[in-house]
């Protein structure tokens, strides 16, 4: 569902990495709810004392396994003041491990003597509506997140380079090459910074290897012809444009810290540099991957 507001002026710009008090305070919301209306009975039952089936969430039940895996959290996160959010991190692990453990709940038969309903769960319905309630308040929050229909989170690439990544298959005469040109974007969209750093390593170790699927005696041949079939006989200056870039791409990947460790060199400072470097030599890859139909 879309609000007024998109419709007239556009969605606003999924730029954020941080949850803050907001965004927070909603997921708050979202998983007492939940709790309260016995969803996540379906992993973690309050059972009827008869022993005929889930009537809610064993709320304890579920914090102590919440809790096993997201080792950070002190306590009941569903609790806490909405302006002390968790580490975004860990809020994004709660969420995945929510919607693993939720179910739509129906209501069976009543139970007189106790006063409830004994419950039934309709899983996938339970995780869609899960999902559905999560990523509109990424969305309303301009947050670079998406929880995907098998329960991933998933961090939204830069604009100009969100539909290039998700539309992506690599079909190259190399399977080696697919497959670091895929772990490469996988890790791309992770949202932990630390792992976004090791997508750098996976496509400038791809791009080495790209420059042997030319013909030619050697690799240096062998990317002149790719770039050829890339610029095409009619654009010599865009063709002089590509090589400029495919040497100073080569240069970056070995004088920062990228493909090698050294001392001498630089680390990237800072999360906005991983992802300007990335949709640099993604692009050019892009560009010479489609110009030889391999995309």
């Amino acid at each position: 569902m879309s609000y007024f507001s998109e419709r007239e002026e556009g969605e606003r710009p999924r730029e954020n990495e941080d949850i803050g008090e907001a965004a927070w305070g909603g997921i708050q919301a979202l998983i007492r709810a939940a709790i309260e209306n016995g969803s996540f009975g379906a992993s973690y039952p309050e059972t009827c004392p008869d022993g005929r089936g889930p009537v809610g969430t064993d709320e304890a039940g579920l914090w102590q396994a919440m809790r096993a895996e997201i080792t950070r959290l002190s306590e009941q996160p569903w609790f806490g003041p909405p302006d002390e959010p968790p580490r975004t991190l860990d809020i994004l692990d709660m969420i995945e491990f929510c919607w693993r453990c939720i179910g739509k709940p129906a209501r069976g038969s009543y139970h007189s003597y106790f006063g409830h309903y004994h419950l039934t769960f309709d899983i996938d319905a339970g995780r869609a509506d899960f999902a559905d309630s999560v990523n509109r308040i990424f969305r309303r929050n301009g947050l670079a997140y998406e929880l995907t229909e098998d329960g991933r989170i998933e961090r939204l690439a830069p604009p100009v380079l969100r539909e290039t990544l998700a539309a992506s298959r690599f079909r190259t005469p190399d399977p080696e090459l697919d497959r670091m040109l895929e772990t490469a974007r996988r890790k791309f969209l992770d949202p932990d910074e630390s792992v976004r750093r090791e997508s750098l390593e996976a496509l400038w170790d791809a791009w080495e290897r790209v420059k042997t699927l030319g013909s030619g005696a050697d690799k240096k041949a062998q990317i002149a012809a790719l770039l050829d079939a890339t610029a095409g006989s009619c654009s010599p200056l865009f063709r002089e444009a590509l090589e400029r870039e495919a040497r100073e791409l080569t240069w970056i990947g070995n004088n920062l810290q990228i493909r090698h460790s050294e001392m001498t060199q630089e680390r990237l400072a800072d999360g906005t540099h991983v992802d300007y470097l990335f949709q640099r030599l993604f692009s050019l890859i892009f560009a010479i991957l489609r110009a030889n139909g391999w995309s």
